[in-house]
């Protein structure tokens, strides 16, 4: 929609338009969706019975609005989703700094244009996309970036003594004015600064080298923090705290489903990887259940949080090192494996924060760790539990695969292997496929396949057979000659082999 063909004052007085606040206009429009069952939040999961209903009380309200929670928790999306809730355009004196309303100047600028001027002062209009103010905070900003200072240079331009308010360089938040004004990690900000936010919350004056200026700025303030015991780098301080009037917790996904979403959503997936890879149920659970895992990781910091950004990167390195390996292969299609987990690997590594004893384990070590744990979680969903067969080993569905392996038999899974020799070698354990063809005989070939591949490694999770890194891919054997092989490699120091599992367990 273009903007209004309305051109100066007098026109705009002549087509009825009635000014109105920007909280009175987020509310407005918030109504009219309510009422129309409409979504406001598009692309906003797992919020649905939480967060989102207190943000539109809040709205409703006319509250400054405060998002407290772990990184990755979609609370700048948040406030940028907002903006669909203003008025597609609405219309500013033409070259006002401060986007002064026509019909209620602001600035000591359009007062005197419209002094000037009267009915023939020109009108622009400001589509909602520009009124969208978003500043990090940082240590190093001032008060002058925030709110302004005097400009030397204005002075001398204008010929003006610093004395005349027109010598004043607005900052970020005047020049926000009649719009949204965000500042992402709020206790980063100094202390001396957040004070300055007090007249601006709350009486809507601000001080500038000693002018005293009564501006009642029309803003809609968004902040957003981590909690205070997270960031020791500051905290919000308690009469700004006590200023904002709805602080609204966010959180992580709640089930994997969620998480499935946003991660559906967000990840970058080029087309020739959609038509070159295909991911199972089972390989979109297993990237959420290990960012699940992570958030209740003994070795993981709790109080950092583990964002989503995990597993959209995850996925994405997911795709890509099946992509890879069928480049390799000079093969058209493929199905990501359980092997080709290790590519997720580095996008753990860099977004958890590790404890003491993570640290004492290695970054890498809690990353497949974790790709582990949840391996085993998701295990039972597809396979009966191990452990209500650990008495009953006659009657356990995995007998005749561990029977096979302890014979002596171990099969090496080399990670850009084909699809020929993946099948091969798969096969080639006896009763496996039978297993998946008894619990899971309703896929594709492509996808039991997978699944074979994935009831060997939870099987090796649950301490039935063993498992060990080659410099290649995996070696899986009987668990009572895999620990003596250990045994053997660290007397003789001469196994090329990983005596840890692929996964960063210790084999048992």
């Amino acid at each position: 929609m273009n903007a209004p063909k309305i051109n100066t004052l007098g026109e705009l007085k002549a087509s009825g338009y009635q000014s109105r606040s920007i909280k009175d206009e987020l509310r407005t429009n918030l109504i009219t969706r309510l009422q129309k069952n409409e979504k406001v939040f598009e692309g906003i999961w797992g919020y649905e019975e939480t967060v989102i209903p207190d943000v539109e009380r809040a709205l409703l309200a006319g509250h400054d609005i405060n998002f407290l929670g772990l990184r990755g928790q979609a609370k700048t999306r948040l406030a940028r989703l907002m903006i669909h809730l203003l008025d597609e355009y609405i219309p500013i004196i033409a070259g006002s700094e401060l986007n002064d309303d026509p019909l209620k100047p602001l600035s000591r600028y359009g007062r005197d244009v419209v002094a000037e001027m009267g009915d023939a002062t020109p009108i622009s209009w400001l589509h909602r996309e520009d009124r969208y103010t978003e500043k990090l905070a940082t240590p190093d900003v001032s008060i002058a970036d925030l709110i302004g200072d005097v400009d030397p240079i204005k002075a001398a331009s204008l010929k003006l003594p610093y004395s005349d308010e027109r010598v004043i360089h607005f900052g970020l938040i005047p020049r926000a004015n009649r719009g949204l004004f965000v500042i992402n990690e709020l206790p980063d900000l100094q202390a001396r600064i957040q004070v300055a936010l007090f007249n601006i919350l709350q009486e809507g004056d601000i001080q500038i080298r000693g002018f005293r200026l009564r501006l009642p700025l029309d803003l809609q303030f968004v902040f957003t923090a981590n909690p205070e015991d997270y960031t020791n780098r500051g905290s919000i301080v308690t009469p700004l705290k006590d200023r904002i009037d709805s602080q609204i917790i966010t959180h992580y996904p709640k089930t994997i489903e969620v998480g499935r979403k946003i991660t559906g959503q967000e990840a970058n997936i080029r087309l020739e990887q959609q038509d070159l890879v295909s991911a199972s149920e089972l390989a979109l659970d297993l990237i959420e259940q290990i960012a699940f895992e992570a958030r209740k990781s003994e070795y993981v910091d709790a109080k950092s949080g583990v964002s989503a950004r995990l597993t959209i990167s995850a996925f994405e390195a997911l795709v890509a090192a099946a992509e890879r390996r069928a480049l390799i292969n000079q093969e058209k299609k493929a199905a990501i494996r359980i092997s080709d987990f290790v590519g997720v690997v580095p996008s753990i590594t860099g977004k958890v924060e590790l404890v003491y004893e993570g640290e004492q384990e290695g970054p890498i070590i809690v990353a497949q760790n974790l790709v582990g744990k949840a391996i085993r979680s998701q295990f039972v969903n597809y396979f009966p539990d191990p452990e209500k067969f650990r008495k009953l080993k006659e009657r356990s569905p995995y007998r005749k695969i561990t029977q096979w392996f302890s014979e002596g038999h171990t099969l090496d899974l080399l990670s850009e292997i084909s699809s020929l020799e993946y099948e091969k070698q798969l096969r080639s354990v006896s009763g496996l496929l039978e297993l998946v063809n008894e619990y899971q005989k309703n896929h594709d070939p492509a996808t039991k396949l997978v699944l074979m591949e994935f009831a060997l490694h939870g099987l090796a999770e649950y301490s039935l057979i063993s498992k060990h890194r080659l410099e290649r891919g995996l070696q899986f054997k009987d668990l009572i000659s895999g620990m003596f092989n250990m045994e053997k490699g660290d007397e003789d120091d001469a196994d090329d082999e990983d005596t840890d599992d692929s996964y960063g367990r210790r084999s048992n």
